[in-house]
Formats: structure tokens, sequence, C-alpha cells
């Protein structure tokens, strides 16, 4: 089984696969500026072949901030290498969302958000040593 497991989707053709599902917030799209992280290596490191998703609240997010951050503008050109998740809602409640929504993890690091995913029994990712990426336990 790959890393991150195999899901079977109901009603698809026997031993068709569905890959696991990761949610980005705008902290996570900036790590590689910040810290040099390869985002890409490290997911496929942590849960395999996967689809990432971006909440469309974070993509606006990330414009805003590129009037002001260097690392913002990096990040919303990344974004744009991930499918979109469409919410009206915005922050939190967002990446909230769309994990629930699609069964996926996040990858952040933003306390307030992991305390949210924590309590909703939602998987994460965090940075760890400003090195690599690690799933919370």
């Amino acid at each position: 089984m790959p890393p991150g497991g195999a899901h079977i989707r109901s009603g698809s053709f026997p031993g068709s696969v569905v890959k696991p599902r990761v949610v980005l917030d705008a902290n996570a799209l900036m790590m590689p500026f910040q810290f040099r992280i390869n985002l890409d290596a490290e997911l496929d490191r942590l849960v395999g072949e996967c689809e990432v998703y971006v909440p469309s609240s974070v993509v606006r997010e990330l414009e805003r901030l590129t009037r002001d951050r260097r690392a913002a503008k990096a990040a919303r050109g990344l974004a744009g290498k991930y499918r979109t998740f469409e919410t009206q809602r915005s922050g939190d409640a967002a990446v909230l969302e769309a994990a629930e929504a699609l069964g996926a993890t996040v990858v952040t690091n933003d306390a307030g958000l992991l305390a949210a995913l924590r309590e909703r029994r939602i998987p994460q990712i965090t940075l760890r040593s400003r090195s690599h990426l690690a799933r919370e336990p």
C-alpha cells in the first residue's frame, strides 16, 4: 500500500484508487520561500502521490498580501499549480470547510488553525525544525 494508504471509491471500477487529498493554507504556501522547503517533495515523502487543493479565499488572501511581501507573491504563483477549492468562507473557516468536504489532510503552521483541526480530528502536517514537514500524531 502506498504511503498515506490507498482508498477505494465506492461505485468506481474495481481496483481504482482515489489519491489522498491535501489542503494548503497561506502559511503552507509561503514555506518554500521562507524556509526553502520543497513542498511537493515533502508531500510525496509523507503521503505519496496526492491531490493538492488551495481554498479560493487563500488565493485571494495571497493576492492582497503580494503588495507588501515578496514571499506572498511567490506563494500566489505556487498556488496556481494546484487545484482550487471554491468557497465563500475566509480564513481558517475556508480551510476547515475544504478539509472536511474533501476528507483531506491540512498543511499549516498556524497555531489557531492547528487547534481547530485537532478538535475536529482532521489530520495535519506541520513544519519541523524549519527544514522538513511532519505528520502530527
